[in-house]
């Protein structure tokens, strides 16, 4: 990790080295944070924060998932994000709001613990490395199963489930892939570990519904927009592992992962093995639309 200077928490900005919590914070001991993951893009028009709204919104959606009262309100936290990438000097970084539980008092049940916001903002380039980005990376269909939205809400970014993230992740990787595509208790396509994943057939695009249990993503929100606007049929349905083995692509989206391709799962090659044509028209669209290279698109681009 590329740190920073300053940390934002509970509205003051602090060294990175003393932006601490206690050892018997709740959040530590129960998995109780609310996180947000968002980017800011040095663009052609000066640092912007992609869809900052939307990313603060969803932030404040978890918590009130969770009944977590978070003790500022959302133009605060949108204030203070933009505070810390400036008090930092970057003009490119990776932005993580965190919502916690203090150590007030001990015990699953939360209610009693001061709940804390920290902001830390840090350079981090594509989230599967550049290669990734342009020839796509080989991925596998885990043997763990994406949580059930009857046992925790998947639509909610809750530390604790990243739980269930963690374990398709490392088998993924100790087996020699980048990443991972989890199915829920169905079989049907739920997402990857942190990201949304997109299937295409010629015009026709689909993304896994939120009830297949995957996050709102904002990414996949802004792809879903994008590709409709270049002239694809995009739909939410449930589609199975054997769908995806047959498409002619596959690619991922979410804030670390950008617009990703997918060129194998399970030793199979997608299409031809490589980026293909419809991902590589929404890819350069996007990275246009986040460098603030498409005036159209100008309103997902917050300015510091």
């Amino acid at each position: 990790m590329n740190k920073t200077e300053k940390i934002w928490m509970d509205g003051e900005l602090v060294p990175w080295e003393k932006a601490t919590v206690h050892v018997m914070s709740h959040s530590l001991h129960y998995g109780s944070a609310i996180f947000e993951g968002a980017r800011c893009y040095n663009t052609d028009l000066g640092s912007r924060v992609f869809r900052l709204n939307e990313h603060v919104k969803r932030l404040f959606d978890s918590a009130k998932i969770y009944e977590m009262p978070i003790p500022f309100a959302p133009n605060e936290i949108s204030d203070a994000i933009k505070t810390t990438i400036k008090e930092n000097h970057v003009s490119e970084c990776y932005i993580r709001p965190l919502a916690f539980y203090g150590w007030d008092e001990v015990g699953v049940n939360p209610r009693g613990n001061k709940v804390h916001v920290a902001i830390a903002v840090w350079p981090w380039s594509a989230y599967m490395g550049e290669e990734g980005l342009r020839n796509g990376v080989a991925v596998q269909v885990s043997t763990w199963a994406r949580i059930d939205s009857r046992s925790m809400p998947t639509r909610a970014k809750l530390a604790g489930n990243y739980a269930n993230s963690i374990l398709a992740r490392l088998e993924a990787q100790r087996l020699g892939f980048s990443e991972a595509i989890l199915l829920n208790v169905e079989g049907m396509v739920a997402e990857g570990s942190g990201e949304n994943i997109f299937m295409i057939n010629k015009d026709q695009i689909a993304t896994p519904p939120l009830s297949a249990g995957a996050l709102p993503g904002i990414t996949r929100d802004s792809i879903m927009e994008i590709a409709r606007k270049l002239g694809y049929n995009v739909t939410e349905q449930n589609f199975t592992r054997s769908d995806l083995l047959l498409a002619d692509e596959v690619f991922f989206s979410g804030t670390a992962a950008e617009v990703t391709p997918i060129r194998e799962i399970d030793g199979r090659k997608i299409g031809n093995g490589v980026r293909g044509p419809a991902t590589g028209k929404i890819q350069a669209k996007f990275f246009d639309i986040v460098k603030g290279k498409d005036p159209a698109f100008s309103k997902w681009l917050e300015p510091l």
